[in-house]
Parts: structure tokens; sequence; C-alpha cells
């Protein structure tokens, strides 16, 4: 599945709730998500533009299905095929 290209800061928090992910702070333009879902917590920085870059997503992207042991492409399924 291909990466959608409309997808804002604050929309792809929401989405990363659904994986364990909770909004920790905010500091100007950027959030700090954390996950406590497996054996240590792991943080994200994502900023808030509308919409984020390609390569900003795909780089989330990426460390979360490293964080949860899964694929890159697994992960875009669950979080946006409606």
């Amino acid at each position: 599945m291909k990466l959608p290209r409309d997808v804002g800061g604050r929309h792809l928090a929401d989405l990363l709730s659904r994986c364990g992910y909770e909004i920790t702070r905010q500091t100007g333009s950027h959030l700090r998500l954390t996950s406590t879902a497996g054996d240590s917590a792991h943080h994200l920085t994502i900023p808030v533009h509308e919409p984020l870059k390609v390569g900003t997503l795909s780089a989330v992207l990426a460390d979360v299905a490293g964080y949860l042991g899964m694929e890159k492409q697994e992960l875009i399924r669950q979080l946006f095929e409606r």
C-alpha cells in the first residue's frame, strides 16, 4: 500500500494511539509520543505540520514498526485502510 500524502502530525498521533502511543508533551510545533507496549518505553517526536512530508511519515512509521516487531507495510495497512 502506498503512503497517503495528506496526513498531518496531529492525525498521525491519533492513529498511533491505536498502537498504544500517548501524547506526553508538546514543545512548539512538535509532539512527543510515548508507548510502553513492549519491554521498555519507546519515544517518538513528530512535527505538527499539515501535511507531513512523505519521508518524515515513512521514517516515523518505520520506527514504530520496528518497535512493534512488524513489517512497515502491515502497519500502514492497519493504520490507513478503512
